[in-house]
């Protein structure tokens, strides 16, 4: 048991660098307080004390404003950060090493019984205000952006982000990456399918950036082809130099 206890305060250490202290963590860390809680409403859980259980539960969210059904099933080292308004629902399974951050719902999409809630397998990360919804699965170290909505599996190692969310790593959003990062900032986590103008304005003007960069590269492999002598300068010219223009058609 304090081998137990050790461990998911270690996790809390690893996890964050706000953590300062043993006592701190052990007395002022609400999900930490969640899951130890947790464990022993799933006991009641699992001797059929049902009502004693939802009770344990009940009270556990009221104290630590988590909700995690009795019937969960949660592995070792799950680190719940922050953790305001948390749900995890009934037939919900966590996997060792999970982290989840305020805001996350773990829901069902059907009223039938039976597993219809998610699954998520080892080292599994869901950002703030996620939502996964469904009988699905989060392969082992997926990941979900902040306020994204799960409804399909999302493979291991996969990152998964937007609404309704979409895997990122298809060949357009690796061109967009590398372009950004040319440009200096990353377009990690920004989904095309977001209903935001800004975010489809930014979209637009990397990939126009991409197709023009990739014609300059075929004008000048033209240019290499017929014999010009090209020279490609890798300092951007803050003006129009037309005897440059002269140099590479001599």
């Amino acid at each position: 048991m304090f081998q137990r206890l050790r461990e998911d305060i270690g996790v809390v250490f690893d996890r964050d660098p706000a953590a300062r202290t043993f006592f701190e963590v052990l007395t002022t860390y609400p999900g930490l307080h969640a899951i130890l809680w947790h464990r022993v409403s799933h006991r009641l859980w699992g001797w059929n004390f049902k009502w004693l259980a939802r009770l344990s539960a009940h009270l556990a969210r009221w104290l630590t404003g988590i909700e995690i059904h009795p019937g969960a099933v949660i592995g070792r080292k799950v680190f719940i950060d922050h953790g305001m308004g948390i749900v995890i629902g009934e037939t919900a399974v966590i996997g060792d090493g999970c982290t989840l951050y305020h805001g996350v719902t773990l829901g069902g999409t059907s009223w039938q019984k039976g597993k219809r809630h998610p699954t998520l397998e080892a080292d599994v990360i869901i950002g703030a205000g996620a939502k996964v919804l469904g009988p699905i699965t989060l392969g082992v170290g997926a990941k979900v952006g902040s306020n994204a909505v799960v409804v399909k599996d999302v493979p291991p190692g996969a990152t998964a982000v937007g609404i309704p969310a979409r895997i990122l790593g298809a060949e357009q959003d690796k061109v967009r990456e590398e372009a950004a990062t040319k440009l200096g900032f990353s377009a990690y986590a920004v989904s095309s399918d977001m209903n935001d103008p800004m975010t489809k304005a930014i979209h637009g003007l990397v990939d126009h950036s991409v197709t023009t960069d990739q014609r300059i590269e075929w004008i000048i492999a033209e240019l290499k082809r017929l014999g010009c002598a090209v020279e490609v300068s890798q300092e951007p010219q803050d003006h129009f130099d037309p005897e440059s223009l002269n140099k590479m058609v001599d």
